[in-house]
């Protein structure tokens, strides 16, 4: 019989981020990374306000995956414990932890709007294509498939997100195309979009 705190437990234990020990840290940020950190750090009042970006850093810098290591590294430069930068990481489902996706992780959106304009059909015609479900990566690593709320995009329904980008609307038709087009990307949609948003909290001149 489950406990209460089995029913309400977000996920497998085994699945949140293991410190690593103090001894084993290798720092990896690039000099660019670490930069960056310090102009944020002239941002805010205190060091807290920068785990957020911090993260963000760290998901670019260790090729879209915040792993234990990535977090023990931005808890070790904003003077955090692993358990605090953490729990933010695992908190926010934009942040990549306790797994690595997809070269491309695909976005689908499946609010009401979507919904009624075909997102379930362009979903289903992805699975099809690709051999997974929501929430899996294929054999080769390529493409990760996601089912997401609303990307505040309703007149581009259905509406697709991969990296920051916005396609749509998509039918079915266009799955093929996509695939091939993504195929043919070189940069971690992850890494992308990590390295995006690291942009919009820093000034111009920072970035």
């Amino acid at each position: 019989m489950p406990t209460v705190s089995d029913l309400i437990q977000l996920g497998s234990r085994n699945d949140r981020p293991k410190r690593p020990e103090p001894a084993d840290l290798q720092l990896k940020f690039s000099d660019k990374a670490v930069a960056q950190l310090d102009s944020l750090r002239g941002h805010y009042p205190e060091e807290k306000a920068c785990v957020l970006p911090g993260l963000w850093i760290a998901q670019r810098e260790y090729d879209g995956t915040l792993s234990p290591e990535a977090i023990a590294e931005v808890a070790h430069r904003l003077n955090r414990s692993f358990a605090e930068v953490e729990g933010v990481a695992t908190f926010y489902s934009m942040y990549n932890t306790g797994h690595a996706p997809g070269k491309h992780v695909i976005e689908v959106c499946t609010c009401l709007s979507c919904h009624m304009c075909g997102a379930y059909r362009v979903a289903d015609s992805l699975k099809e294509k690709l051999g997974i479900e929501f929430g899996e990566t294929t054999e080769d690593g390529l493409f990760t498939l996601h089912e997401v709320e609303c990307l505040n995009a309703c007149d581009r329904a259905p509406l697709i997100q991969v990296g920051d980008e916005y396609i749509g609307p998509v039918t079915e038709a266009d799955v093929d195309k996509l695939l091939t087009d993504l195929k043919s990307r070189p940069e971690r949609s992850s890494v992308q979009i990590s390295d995006e948003i690291v942009k919009v909290h820093l000034q111009a001149d920072e970035a």
